[in-house]
């Protein structure tokens, strides 16, 4: 199947990621559907717009189907003024670590305090290393997910 994402997630322990990225994004982000099976993300990130559905996770949580195509940003910002209550908020930070990329968000408004860094793969098995910030592994539990994050934020736990 095409279109599918392998990804695995961390708990960040440090800010030492910071030194190492090679770029930061802001991005704001909301749900017109937060069902697990099949989330709808508005995304604007940076200067650019995304509308992004993705499939149920598969049983191990690390892949999942996932479609995207760039829209223009005043189109972005009207739908998510048509999303669920629960917009989303972060800083993304790119850190190249070994042949790896890294994406390590970090969360505002009712997400602050969160930290997760995510690892994009080509198959489930891949081996990668693992910088000396990365933390517990939380690949597939479903708190983690931004559209549960956008729904029951992290300062409520």
């Amino acid at each position: 199947m095409e279109h599918l994402e392998i990804e695995r997630k961390f708990l960040v322990t440090s800010d030492a990621y910071r030194h190492e990225a090679t770029s930061q994004t802001r991005i704001a982000q909301g749900y017109l559907s937060t069902d697990p099976d099949r989330t709808v993300r508005v995304r604007i990130m940076g200067d650019k717009g995304f509308l992004t559905i993705k499939g149920g996770p598969n049983d191990s949580g690390t892949t999942r189907f996932e479609w995207e195509i760039e829209i223009g940003t005043a189109e972005a910002t009207n739908l998510i003024d048509l999303c669920n209550t629960g917009i989303l908020e972060k800083h993304r930070y790119e850190v190249l670590y070994g042949n790896h990329f890294f994406e390590v968000d970090e969360f505002l408004g009712e997400n602050k305090g969160l930290v997760i860094a995510e690892v994009e793969l080509n198959h489930e098995d891949e081996k990668f290393e693992k910088p000396e910030w990365l933390g517990e592994e939380v690949t597939g539990q479903k708190k983690y997910y931004n559209s549960q994050l956008s729904r029951n934020p992290y300062t409520t736990w």
